[in-house]
């Protein structure tokens, strides 16, 4: 038992000391050349030099930006996981990546020239789509399976709604795409402050409840037994699981696969306890899109790749791996 808790805690300090690199990594790389020097100058030297601009205005808030969608996609991915006991389950099964990309795509066909609105469109989008979910499951029963469906299908629809739009006006299918793919390019701080509220709001309730959640992985009739009103904890994991992801919506596009393959990572490093996992989740998914950011942004330096791109050829493989992996289980 003792010999447990402390492997735990060496793991959690090493998933930590594993973010404060990215962090610097995050400061650190670009397509402008600085010294270790220059970071530190760049954060606490005053003046509006050229390197404290790069630091302050361009690296810094794309650091915080690429911690907040790590953080939010991924604890986002391990709740829908855990509630729905699927581990093919993501933001964007349920609708909420689709929610945000019809409305971003019917903004720009009314509004051509608002593109300053999409951050706010897409939240409202996806938050939408949550509030269906929400509404349907109410109506037909908050099952597993349920919550899964009442997603594909709704996916479904937003996306053809979506393809309908782009024939309708192809001029937004430019500026749609670069919203589609995901990317953290001219994210300002101010941009973060309420996305960043509801991602730790988000996180906050589910560690509270994550007991009931790790009871309720095993089985409805058992957390019915033990007092755990199931349909409300499903109800209120699948909000909080969608505010975060619709959060991250809002100031970093469509990225893809954090929310499906980081809590996996994280399960498979500290176990399947729901505490545990959100934690480590958090931790991975915030040091992975830093660093896939920072990737993006020196590969091709001064051609940036969208960190979308780089998740989506990080995380394809992975989804394939797991498809194998579950059908050597079945």
């Amino acid at each position: 038992m003792e010999n447990n808790k402390k492997r735990k805690n060496w793991i959690f300090a090493l998933l930590t000391a594993v973010l404060l690199l990215s962090m610097f990594i995050s400061l650190w790389l670009g397509s402008a050349e600085l010294s270790v020097g220059d970071i530190f100058k760049g954060l606490f030297s005053d003046g509006d030099s050229r390197i404290s601009i790069i630091i302050r205005y361009v690296r810094l808030p794309r650091m915080l930006a690429a911690l907040l969608a790590g953080v939010g996609l991924s604890v986002s991915g391990a709740l829908l996981q855990g509630v729905t006991d699927n581990g093919l389950a993501s933001p964007n099964i349920i609708g909420v990546n689709s929610g945000a990309g019809f409305m971003t795509i019917l903004t720009l066909s009314i509004f051509p020239g608002a593109v300053f609105a999409l951050p706010f469109s897409a939240f409202c989008g996806a938050f939408a789509a949550t509030l269906l979910i929400l509404w349907t499951a109410n109506r037909i029963g908050t099952s597993k399976v349920t919550i899964i469906l009442a997603g594909m299908a709704l996916t479904a629809i937003l996306n053809a709604g979506i393809s309908f739009l782009s024939l309708l006006d192809t001029d937004v299918v430019a500026a749609y795409n670069a919203f589609s793919i995901g990317g953290l390019s001219g994210v300002t701080t101010r941009a973060l402050w309420i996305p960043a509220v509801l991602i730790f709001l988000s996180l906050g309730a589910a560690l509270l409840l994550s007991r009931q959640i790790s009871v309720l992985c095993l089985g409805d009739s058992l957390a019915s037994s033990l007092g755990i009103r199931v349909k409300r904890l499903r109800m209120i994991c699948l909000i909080c699981s969608s505010a975060s992801a619709a959060a991250v919506v809002s100031f970093a596009g469509l990225l893809g696969f954090v929310g499906l393959i980081v809590p996996h990572m994280a399960r498979r490093i500290t176990g399947g306890s729901m505490p545990k996992v959100l934690v480590s989740s958090a931790l991975c998914g915030a040091s992975i899109v830093m660093l896939a950011d920072a990737l993006g942004r020196t590969l091709f330096a001064p051609t940036e790749i969208p960190v979308g791109i780089v998740m989506a050829a990080i995380g394809a493989p992975f989804f394939l791996i797991l498809l194998f992996r579950r059908r050597g289980h079945a």
